[in-house]
Parts: C-alpha cells; sequence; structure tokens
C-alpha cells in the first residue's frame, strides 16, 4: 500500500459526523490516542482502491453498453453506468463522480 498512489483529484470526507443536540459537538474519533476528524489517509487510500478497481471492472460494462447501442454516444453509456452503479450504493456521490471520470479516462486509453 502507497498512499501515494491517491490521485489529488480523489474526493475527501470532510465532514465525518452530524450530531444533534443542545450542546456542541465535533464528529471525530479516537484512532492510535489521537483524535481524528475525516478519513485518515489509510481509509481515504482504501476508498480510492476500491473506486480504482470498480473503474476497471467497469470497463468491459461501459464497451459492451457501447457495442449495444452504437447510435449513442460514450458519454450517454457512461450516464448508464452512472445510473448503475449509483442505485447499488457502492460509493458516495463524489466518490461516484471521480469514477465515472476515471471510466472515461480509461476508456479513451
Amino acid at each position: 500500500m502507497n498512499l501515494n498512489d491517491v490521485p489529488e483529484d480523489f474526493p475527501r470526507v470532510a465532514v465525518p459526523a452530524v450530531v444533534t443536540g443542545v450542546q456542541p459537538k465535533i464528529g471525530v474519533r479516537e484512532i492510535g490516542g489521537r483524535y481524528v476528524a475525516g478519513q485518515t489517509e489509510e481509509e481515504r487510500y482504501e476508498r480510492w482502491d476500491i473506486c480504482e478497481d470498480l473503474a476497471r471492472q467497469l470497463v468491459r460494462v461501459a464497451r459492451k453498453d457501447e457495442v449495444e447501442h452504437p447510435d449513442q454516444s460514450r458519454e450517454q453509456a457512461l450516464h448508464r453506468v452512472r445510473i448503475s452503479v449509483s442505485q447499488q450504493g457502492w460509493c458516495s456521490e463524489d466518490e461516484l463522480d471521480w469514477l465515472i471520470g476515471r471510466l472515461a479516462g480509461l476508456l479513451q486509453a
């Protein structure tokens, strides 16, 4: 695992939690004796690795979709893939934006 493999444009989780109540609260976790807000670099790497793997798997799906719908554009194929992945709930909306952009790049290669 190389944390430097994560591209800068891969999204970060900015606000980890919203807690209701009268008293002000901060959504943090204790990890290794330190309080951490948001993702650790390791957690971000793990999310990127999942999304990168998924994007690579979806290349075949998107190409099949393009063959099945030769009269439609690549953007339309990507839109259909996006809808399918979104319905699965595998990633956040920000991650899905990144994933579809990565998929588009892989299809151009």
